[in-house]
């Protein structure tokens, strides 16, 4: 129910922005998250919880919180991974999150993984975190200082003996 309550509020606050129409916003500009709306505890999420023993082994900032709209990365018709853009008032950075779905993990199929910021000033991949042969779920890149630049959240799932799987989140500048 608490989720659906989110949905709706986050609907809604789009609804009211592109009737008021919007400012100038950089890839780490948007509303905070309220304090409930932050993930609790050290357990990974697809939601992306910047306190998970992952993320805070990663140098994530606690106070990061998702900008922009998530993206999916597809094997076939398939969808094996979330990816989002994560941004951090308090560091002044951002971070890509990639969340590997269970039912994929659940085909014992080991991976690479490369997830980051793709700067679209610079044209090119920033924080970028790769992970070689690996059955893991929870994936954040390292702290990317792009809060001035055209962003997105970048992931990519590459399967031995099958193209790479990549997607990048929306473009936020």
């Amino acid at each position: 129910m608490r989720r659906a309550r989110m949905t709706v509020a986050g609907a809604v606050a789009g609804a009211v922005l592109s009737l008021l129409g919007t400012g100038a916003a950089f890839a780490g500009t948007g509303p905070a998250p309220t304090t409930q709306e932050r993930s609790a505890g050290t357990e990974g999420t697809e939601a992306g919880n910047p306190a998970s023993a992952v993320a805070t082994a990663a140098g994530v900032c606690s106070d990061a919180y998702q900008i922009g709209e998530t993206a999916y990365i597809y094997r076939g018709t398939e969808k094996i991974a979330s990816v989002k853009q994560f941004y951090s008032p308090d560091c002044d950075e951002n971070y890509g999150y990639t969340w590997v779905w269970k039912s994929f993990l659940d085909k014992n199929i080991n991976f690479n993984l490369t997830t980051g910021v793709w700067s679209y000033d610079r044209d090119s991949l920033v924080g970028k975190r790769l992970v070689l042969n690996t059955h893991s779920q929870e994936f954040w890149s390292n702290a990317a200082e792009t809060v001035d630049e055209c962003t997105s959240g970048y992931g990519q799932i590459a399967i031995i003996d099958e193209p790479s799987n990549e997607v990048r989140t929306e473009k936020r500048c």
